[in-house]
Parts: structure tokens; sequence; C-alpha cells
């Protein structure tokens, strides 16, 4: 889904219509969106010069990761 709202996010921009919130695409990213997020942005171009929206999405990616090493390392 975060896939298809970055692409279809940026059909919108290059076309001067109404945007997606980058909160919108941040939630769908945070929700298990993120490979598809990074993989839009590589794709589409789109969102790669923005860095505060930028920082947000490696944090996003980085919380995902530590929690899914402590999901699966056994204590």
């Amino acid at each position: 889904m975060a896939f298809m709202l970055f692409g279809f996010d940026k059909r919108r921009a290059v076309r001067g219509m109404a945007r997606i919130r980058e909160r919108t695409l941040l939630l769908w990213a945070l929700g298990g969106g993120t490979p598809g997020a990074f993989a839009a942005r590589h794709l589409f171009r789109h969102k790669t010069r923005k860095q505060p929206f930028t920082r947000w999405l490696w944090m996003i990616l980085f919380a995902q990761g530590v929690a899914i090493a402590m999901a699966i390392i056994p204590k």
C-alpha cells in the first residue's frame, strides 16, 4: 500500500494536483510498508530530497529493525 501511495503522490505532484500528506505516507511506512516506501522512493525518484521526511523514514526503518531483532533474539 505504501508503494502505491508513493506512486500516486508522485503522479499528483507531476500534475500539480493536491498531494498526499507526508504524515500519511510515514504512517503507512510505520505500519509495515517501509520496504515499499523505500522501493517507491527509488523507482519513482520521489521524496528523495526532503531531509526531514527522509530522516523520519530511516528512523522508522531502524525502529522496525530493532523490534524485529528483539522479537527473534532469545532471552
